[in-house]
């Protein structure tokens, strides 16, 4: 969309509103109002939704998750997983294309994903490949690419080997950074081949026509795809704005037919209008502490904090879009599947509310009026639902625990990067998940830089365990006991898990939104 045409949408809402919505002109095209304009479309090198979004409609992977987060065959038609859980055979399907028409290998994925933990790519996505055998080792530098337990055993067949078994794998194998990528345009030009629509090609449903930077994306349905049947659309059209109330104003005067996060504040009216629906969302929103930076050292303050907290009135009145205030840290939505049920359910709520109890911990701790706290600073990243929820917990601790409590927002780019340093007490933080597994929540505080500064022996032997097992019931209670650890020493204050607000036309059809926060409009088409 050019910027001319954004302005004078803007200029003209109250006509639009007034006047009432037209009628669709595309019978054939989606138009989804993407939120951000991507730094790249290199799947080994995206990281956030937009980009992954975008990149959902133009690649494949082995698999590709249904509309309920399964993995089913995609580019490969079957595969073979030993006893042991740790070698897995890909049978790709046959006569599979680039949007070019070229060939997709084997050969092309054996590149693909040693590229992403090749050193020299630093690819921050990196970390979802180390469960392959060598792959965290040579992305160290401790081995070579030919160690890495990924090869082409022909055109046709890609074997894997893992270092343990991993109950997700096939989960994984349809993430983004999974994707195989085009190797000859890729080694042709290394760092400009996904940046620009000009001869950039895929292997996924659509393929890309137009880019303009900060403006618009343009597809149109890709010929050479394996399941072109599938696909009823024969373009789609991706206009980009970083405004809510941009967004949500082509949707409402059907410029555009679907978009993301409409404002808060239009939630009640956008219900009346049938437009505002909220999708599942594997997510938590929380607040981390500092481990090792007085107060918060001692964990008597941190869970005099934690209970001083009232979620419920926060998600009801501040934060809204049907989000579920939280009491622990994997959210709902991961089943157990030696139970079947749902993870949360089983392992229920790890923290509550108490205001008493918290004033009981902070004088245990030797603070009281007459040895008050030091002055307390959240940071968090500059964006208005962060302030207000900053704001909110601000007035809660001077409430309950007398606490004077001071602000820091700072550009994203800085807040990542202060708190990766733990340059902080106290920070606003979240977790969408990579993959649809309980680990990708519960190994975020092993991790050795982890932004809590956080090390815990018996937290780490319980993760570790975890994935070293095969059993998925004696994998699922270590991975409760390691939650439980979480919170006994209270590293995080939950505040709520997500859910994906998005506001839809009723004529689009077809499309599903993973649990991963991205949609999928490979059989979405206009009614």
């Amino acid at each position: 969309m050019k910027w001319h045409y954004v302005l004078a949408v803007m200029l003209s809402g109250f006509v639009l509103f007034s006047a009432g919505c037209s009628t669709v002109t595309k019978p054939d095209t989606v138009i989804y109002v993407l939120e951000a304009e991507p730094s790249s479309l290199d799947p080994a090198m995206t990281t956030t939704l937009p980009e992954n979004d975008t990149e959902l409609q133009l690649f494949e992977g082995l698999t590709r998750l249904d509309e309920q987060d399964d993995p089913q065959p995609a580019l490969a038609k079957s595969w073979d997983i030993s006893a042991d859980g740790k070698l897995y055979t890909f049978h790709l399907r046959k006569g599979i294309k680039w949007s070019d028409g070229t060939p997709i290998t084997a050969q092309d994925f054996e590149y693909s994903w040693k590229r992403v933990v090749d050193p020299d790519t630093a690819s921050e996505n990196a970390y979802m490949m180390f469960p392959i055998e060598n792959a965290e080792a040579y992305f160290n530098r401790k081995a070579t690419a030919d160690e890495v337990g990924v090869k082409a055993l022909d055109e046709h067949t890609l074997q894997v080997r893992l270092t343990y078994p991993t109950a997700y794998f096939l989960n994984l194998t349809a993430v983004h950074c999974y994707y195989a990528v085009p190797q000859k345009l890729v080694k042709a030009h290394p760092q400009t081949w996904a940046s620009d629509a000009k001869g950039m090609i895929g292997s996924g449903p659509f393929k890309i026509t137009k880019w303009i930077h900060s403006s618009e994306i343009d597809f149109e349905k890709n010929e050479n795809y394996w399941d072109a049947k599938s696909v009823r659309l024969s373009h789609m059209e991706f206009p980009i704005s970083d405004s809510q109330a941009t967004r949500l104003m082509l949707v409402e005067s059907n410029q555009a037919n679907i978009t993301v996060e409409p404002p808060p504040a239009d939630q009640t009216r956008l219900e009346k209008a049938g437009l505002y629906k909220v999708a599942p969302y594997l997510g938590s929103y929380y607040y981390v502490f500092n481990v090792t930076k007085p107060p918060f050292d001692d964990v008597r303050v941190r869970k005099a904090f934690a209970l001083s907290v009232q979620r419920e009135a926060l998600v009801r009145h501040i934060i809204r879009g049907q989000k579920q205030a939280a009491y622990a840290w994997v959210p709902p939505g991961l089943k157990n599947p030696a139970t079947g049920k749902d993870f949360r359910e089983e392992g229920g709520n790890l923290t509550t509310e108490d205001a008493v109890q918290a004033r009981k911990l902070l004088k245990q701790a030797g603070y009281d009026t007459d040895h008050p706290l030091p002055e307390i600073t959240i940071l968090f990243n500059t964006n208005e639902m962060h302030k207000a929820v900053a704001e909110s917990l601000q007035a809660m601790w001077k409430n309950a625990l007398g606490v004077q409590v001071s602000l820091m927002n700072q550009e994203s780019k800085v807040f990542m990067a202060t708190r990766s340093k733990g340059d902080y007490q106290i920070a606003r933080a979240s977790w969408i998940a990579d993959y649809i597994d309980p680990m990708n929540f519960m190994e975020v505080f092993s991790d050795e830089e982890n932004d809590a500064q956080y090390h815990n022996k018996a937290y780490n032997e319980w993760i570790h365990q975890a994935k070293e097992t095969n059993d998925p019931a004696v994998r699922m209670a270590d991975l409760h006991r390691a939650e439980q650890i979480l919170f006994d020493d209270c590293v995080i204050i939950p505040i709520y898990y997500t859910t994906q607000p998005y506001v839809a036309q009723p004529y689009v059809k077809g499309y599903h939104w993973l649990r991963l926060g991205l949609v999928d409009f490979k059989k979405a088409y206009i009614e």
